[in-house]
């Protein structure tokens, strides 16, 4: 099989030829491996791993934001990032400048000068999803609309929720000015890729490591409009939909179902309402799980037998009959063992154990 057929398979709830694969790696993690492998490029990486899904998406070519004080960098919508250093030999972009927080009236809503679809250059997608035709070619990102993280970066993540949950109409024009931006960015991506897409990526974290970040009918009031749309959106272009969501999503999914959400992603099997097998029992005939390999446990503090031993589970037991896709559940941090990481990538290959341990195998 081909990587998109692999990938189209398993999302049609068949078994393929063997589980597809995806990975999620911060800079620091990825250059350990590079460096491991002798290699300098990420695409080098993706092939040895056996990675079947690659990302085509309109870059930005608008107009650059004045950088604010103490800033790195400044991103589209005016917000302002500083490095910060966690402590565990990375680091991470946060937002010191949040400038949807200073926009405080309708007024100001109509006056803020929101970056525009036009801003993207769409002439290169087609040609990227030619250079990718044997993989499932993918357009999106885990922030199409990322309402509470998206907005949370520019106006404060507590600002955020009390807009939802107090129904502030500033709140909530800011909240439709991201969700109808990319709405239309990756509507023009389709039409440009001219049905050489295979997945539309979406994101929205509705879940935290105890459960719900809302309600199930403040979800349904609020966000599930919203997401909608783009499952929609997926369905009008015949592409497959993919959500991104961390935490305990369990109390929703049967939600996303009723959307039509073909993928969920960056499944994480620590929370106690994310048991792999119930998960699996209860929608593997409906929707395709995507992730479940620990990055909270077993990856960073397991050893390379129990990173094989969750690996072989998720292949053999959630795998079977199609209907996952095999990846870390979120990005794997740069503090996690290297052999870990080359282990769970040896069982979804099929390769012999400590294969990759010496760089590429001859």
């Amino acid at each position: 099989m081909t990587s998109k057929e692999r990938v189209l398979t398993a999302i049609a709830h068949q078994e393929p030829d063997r589980v597809p694969i995806q990975t999620y790696l911060t800079p620091e993690i990825l250059q350990k491996l590079l460096d491991h492998f002798g290699f300098t490029q990420f695409e080098d990486l993706m092939k040895i791993f056996g990675v079947d899904l690659r990302s085509v998406n309109a870059p930005y070519r608008g107009p650059k934001r004045p950088l604010p004080e103490g800033s790195v960098f400044v991103d589209e919508w005016g917000v302002g990032y500083m490095m910060f250093d966690h402590g565990h030999g990375g680091s991470y972009p946060e937002p010191n400048h949040l400038a949807l927080l200073e926009i405080k009236t309708m007024e100001d809503v109509e006056a803020y000068p929101w970056p525009s679809p036009d801003d993207y250059d769409y002439s290169v997608i087609e040609a990227g999803c030619d250079a990718y035709a044997d993989y499932a070619v993918c357009c999106g990102h885990a922030g199409a609309p990322d309402i509470v993280n998206g907005v949370g970066r520019g106006r404060g993540m507590e600002q955020v929720l009390l807009d939802i949950m107090m129904e502030d109409p500033v709140g909530i024009a800011i909240i439709d000015k991201r969700c109808d931006h990319y709405y239309e960015v990756l509507k023009r991506t389709l039409e440009a890729g001219k049905g050489k897409i295979d997945i539309l990526c979406l994101g929205e974290d509705t879940g935290n490591q105890a459960g719900p970040m809302f309600p199930p009918d403040v979800f349904d009031a609020f966000f599930r409009p919203r997401i909608q749309r783009y499952i929609d959106l997926a369905r009008d272009f015949g592409v497959k939909s993919m959500m991104h969501s961390c935490g305990d999503t369990s109390k929703l999914q049967a939600r996303f179902t009723e959307m039509g959400l073909d993928v969920l992603d960056a499944m994480q099997p620590e929370p106690p309402g994310m048991d792999p097998e119930r998960i699996k029992r209860e929608y593997g005939d409906k929707l395709t799980l995507c992730g479940l390999i620990s990055t909270q446990q077993t990856l960073p503090f397991g050893t390379v037998e129990d990173c094989r031993a969750e690996a072989r589970h998720r292949i053999d037991v959630i795998g079977k009959g199609g209907g996952y896709i095999f990846s870390p559940a979120h990005c794997i941090q740069a503090n996690n063992p290297v052999e870990n990481v080359l282990a769970i990538y040896e069982e979804a290959l099929g390769l012999k154990p400590g294969a990759f341990s010496q760089g590429v195998p001859a």
